[in-house]
């Protein structure tokens, strides 16, 4: 069996009775031409790159399945660009690596393993301050106020010298 997975995004404005509805459609589409759902996986409410349809975030969910033949997918994707709250969607077919990875995903291994390398490398010591090479500087030290000289009323010049 080929398996794919589908992920799409939906729009944020709709109420949570409408969002499983949206998800339930597709599902039952897939079931209903004979593939076996692996998983559902509704990631959540994330901030779009750049907007679509006026729109700065939307819900993104993912349906991994299994399908003997790829001809669901024409039919689903059309289903999918037809549908007004889906604002974008991709499907991929996975190979055994992504197969792999899924469902390692799925078992927790990968987040472990993320846990495992953190708690391994130990933390980072702070280096030894560098020695300055700078000229050490003697502290200046206040010059006293200054008073102002009494102001010179008259300029004498010499004429015809």
């Amino acid at each position: 069996m080929k398996q794919f997975e589908v992920t799409f995004i939906v729009d944020p404005v709709l109420s949570g009775d409408e969002l499983k509805s949206t998800v339930d459609t597709y599902t039952n589409m897939l079931k209903n031409e004979g593939c076996k759902i692996v998983a559902i996986d509704e990631i959540g409410l994330k901030q779009l790159a750049y907007d679509i349809n006026k729109r700065s975030s939307g819900i993104y969910y993912t349906i991994e399945f299994q399908s003997e033949s790829g001809e669901i997918i024409a039919k689903m994707e059309l289903a999918l660009r037809r549908d007004e709250r889906i604002m974008r969607f991709l499907t991929v077919r996975l190979d055994k690596f992504g197969v792999k990875y899924n469902e390692d995903k799925r078992a927790g291994k990968i987040a472990k393993v993320k846990e495992k390398v953190k708690a391994e490398t130990p933390k980072a010591e702070q280096p030894a301050p560098k020695p300055s090479y700078k000229k050490e500087e003697k502290p200046v030290e206040p010059v006293a106020a200054v008073e102002p000289e009494e102001p010179v009323n008259s300029v004498e010049t010499t004429e015809g010298e």
